[in-house]
């Protein structure tokens, strides 16, 4: 089995406009049934396209935030190697609302949102992980408005809502387009995850 627990291939769109289909050059899912925590991130960027895996870019903060925390029993490298690692000993997936890389949030559009948000649900229903953890309220709000589910109020980290068995976390976006949020916040907010999944693990 590979790590998306299906198959291999990369993940491909359909334009809504009459140019030529093409493959969409993305990152692939690390998706399987009942995974501890799918990781949902807005869109890939270029830089993580570039190196095959995800949080890339140097300036994005997810990987030393996912080091200081207490997700991980021991620091990992960045890098496919440590997706792997991620995938097969912590049981953590990977994905994103929208598929197709941009240089910016901005270059997304309305059907970009509706598309994924739909792909998106029918992979937590199918799968059902115990935890979703969204990076970023951006992402968070355009799932739920794109699902039918009200997405005016979204607070940090724990949502009222869920789909399936699949309970929803949200936490500041790593980027470092959102540098409002420093380091340690972002390991803080990381720490409220793993303070649950080790009650869980308990359970």
């Amino acid at each position: 089995m590979d790590r998306t627990g299906r198959c291999a291939k990369a993940t491909r769109c359909r334009h809504d406009c009459a140019e030529e289909r093409r493959p969409l050059n993305t990152l692939p899912d690390y998706l399987a049934p009942g995974l501890r925590v799918l990781s949902v991130g807005l869109n890939p960027s270029l830089p993580s396209v570039a190196a095959g895996y995800y949080f890339a870019n140097p300036r994005n903060r997810f990987w030393p935030a996912l080091n200081g925390s207490r997700l991980l029993t021991q620091p990992v490298r960045p890098g496919r190697a440590a997706m792997d690692y991620l995938f097969t000993h912590y049981r953590f997936g990977f994905t994103d609302l929208v598929k197709r890389p941009t240089r910016g949030s901005a270059q997304l559009r309305a059907g970009d949102y509706r598309t994924g948000a739909q792909r998106l649900q029918t992979l937590i229903e199918r799968d059902q992980p115990a935890y979703a953890w969204f990076h970023g309220k951006v992402a968070f709000k355009q799932f739920l408005r794109h699902t039918g589910q009200p997405a005016d109020q979204v607070p940090w980290g724990w949502q009222p809502v869920s789909v399936a068995a699949t309970r929803f976390f949200v936490t500041p976006n790593s980027s470092p387009a959102n540098a409002v949020y420093s380091l340690p916040q972002l390991i803080e907010w990381y720490d409220v995850l793993a303070d649950r999944l080790l009650l869980s693990d308990r359970l």
